[in-house]
C-alpha cells in the first residue's frame, strides 16, 4: 500500500474514533432525567416503600405490584419509589420492615420500567454492639468498620451484600437499573450509629470514601447516583462540614420533618424548611448538584391542607428534582406521611398533585 494512502486510512480512522458518541452509563441517564426535571420546573413526588405496602394492606408473594396508596388515591404511582436496604448487610431474606429483598427488586425493576425513579437508603445494622442503626451506645463503631478496625474485614463483606443486590437490577433486556443511593443519611444528628457525636469528621468522610470506592471502583458500578442527605436544623457550614467532596456525591438532599401539633407547629416546619432550601439551592449552583428533599413528611398527617397550606408554600420556588415523604406503615398506628384512602387529607393531595410542579408517574 502506498503510504499516502496507508495515511490517509489512518486519518480516517482517527476522525470516524473521535466521532463516535459515548454511551452514557445508567447513572448518567438518570442524572439527566432529575436535571431535565428541574429545567422544566417539576417536582417529582416519591413515597417510601409505595409498591410493598400502604394504610391498611400488605403486597404478598406473586401478586404483580400494581397497588399503591398514592394511586388508590389519585389514579397514579408516585414518580419516586423509596426502598430500604436494611438487613441485606447480614444475608437476610427481608429488610427490617418486612419487605423481602426479592420483592423488592421486582418492585424496583418494575417502577423503572414504568417509568419511575427509584431510590434505596441504608439503615444499617451496629457492626460493633450487634444492635440496629439507632444503637449510639458506643462512640467506636465507624472507626471499628475503617481500615485496620476490628470489624473491617465483616464490614466489607456487609458491603459486599449490598453491592450485589444493587448489581442485581437488571431491566428484562439485562441493563442495569439506575437507582438514587443515599447511605450515611441524617448524620448531622446523633440517632444512628454513624452521627455527628458518634465519630469524627475524618472519620465519618472516610467511611464515605470506602463505600464509594467499593461500589464504583472495587465492583464498578455504574448505576448509582449518590445522595448525600443531612437532617435538618444546621446551618451551612454544618451541612457542608462532613462534605464527601464534588467528586463522590451527585445530590445534595435534606431529610426535614414537621413535628408538633397543628397548625401551631404549621410555620414552625414550613420557614425551617423554605429558609434550608433557600441556602441549599446556592450550594447546588456552587457545586454544579442536584438538590432534593430526600425525606419529609408529618405523621399521620392531621391538618386537612397539609399538602397544599404548608408543603407546597414551602418548596414551590425551589429547584427541587424531587421530594419524599415516608412511608405509611400498615403495622404501626398512625405512622403514615403520605395520602391514602380516606385520610382527612385526601382532597388535599389531590389539589396539591393539580399544582403544576408536582408530578407523578406517567
Amino acid at each position: 500500500m502506498k503510504p499516502r494512502l496507508m495515511s490517509a486510512l489512518i486519518l480516517t480512522a482517527a476522525v470516524f474514533q473521535s466521532c463516535e458518541v459515548r454511551t452514557p452509563s445508567p447513572a448518567e441517564e438518570l442524572k439527566t432525567r432529575l436535571e431535565t426535571a428541574v429545567s422544566d420546573g417539576h417536582i417529582l413526588f416519591g413515597h417510601q416503600d409505595a409498591l410493598m405496602y400502604g394504610h391498611d394492606w400488605r403486597a404478598m408473594p406473586g401478586e404483580q405490584l400494581d397497588r399503591s396508596d398514592v394511586k388508590d388515591v389519585c389514579g397514579s404511582h408516585p414518580a419516586v419509589l423509596g426502598l430500604d436496604l436494611g438487613g441485606i448487610e447480614l444475608g437476610e431474606d427481608s429488610n427490617l420492615d418486612g419487605n423481602s429483598f426479592r420483592m423488592m427488586r421486582e418492585a424496583a425493576v418494575l417502577h423503572h420500567e414504568r417509568g419511575g425513579i427509584v431510590t434505596f437508603s441504608w439503615h444499617v445494622r451496629n457492626p460493633l454492639t450487634g444492635g440496629d442503626s439507632w444503637d449510639v451506645s458506643s462512640s467506636a463503631v465507624v472507626s471499628s468498620v475503617l481500615e485496620g478496625g476490628e470489624k473491617h474485614e465483616m464490614f466489607m463483606e456487609w458491603l459486599s451484600r449490598c453491592a450485589d443486590f444493587l448489581e442485581s437490577l437488571k431491566d428484562s433486556e439485562g441493563r442495569s437499573v439506575p437507582v438514587i443511593f443515599r447511605p450515611w443519611h441524617e448524620h448531622t444528628g446523633s440517632w444512628f450509629w454513624w452521627g455527628r457525636d458518634l465519630c469524627s469528621v475524618e472519620e465519618y468522610l472516610a467511611l464515605w470514601e470506602m463505600t464509594y470506592s467499593y461500589m464504583t471502583v472495587v465492583r464498578g458500578l455504574d448505576n448509582l447516583v449518590w445522595a448525600y442527605s443531612p437532617g435538618a436544623g444546621t446551618d451551612a457550614d454544618g451541612y457542608m462540614e462532613r462534605y464527601p467532596g464534588d467528586a463522590m456525591v451527585d445530590i445534595l438532599g435534606l431529610d426535614c420533618y414537621q413535628y408538633g401539633e397543628a397548625p401551631a407547629s404549621n410555620q414552625v416546619y414550613a420557614s425551617q424548611l423554605n429558609e434550608t432550601l433557600g441556602w441549599m439551592t446556592v450550594l447546588g449552583k456552587e457545586h454544579g448538584k442536584i438538590i432534593a428533599l430526600t425525606e419529609t413528611g408529618f405523621e399521620g398527617i392531621p391538618y386537612a391542607k397539609w399538602w397544599t397550606e404548608v408543603l407546597y408554600p414551602a418548596v414551590r420556588d425551589w429547584p427541587l428534582a424531587y421530594l419524599l415523604v415516608w412511608r405509611n406503615a400498615c403495622d404501626m398506628p398512625e405512622h403514615f406521611y403520605g395520602p391514602w384512602k380516606g385520610a382527612l387529607s385526601e382532597e388535599d393531595f389531590l389539589n396539591f398533585a393539580a399544582s403544576g410542579r408536582i408530578r407523578l408517574a406517567e
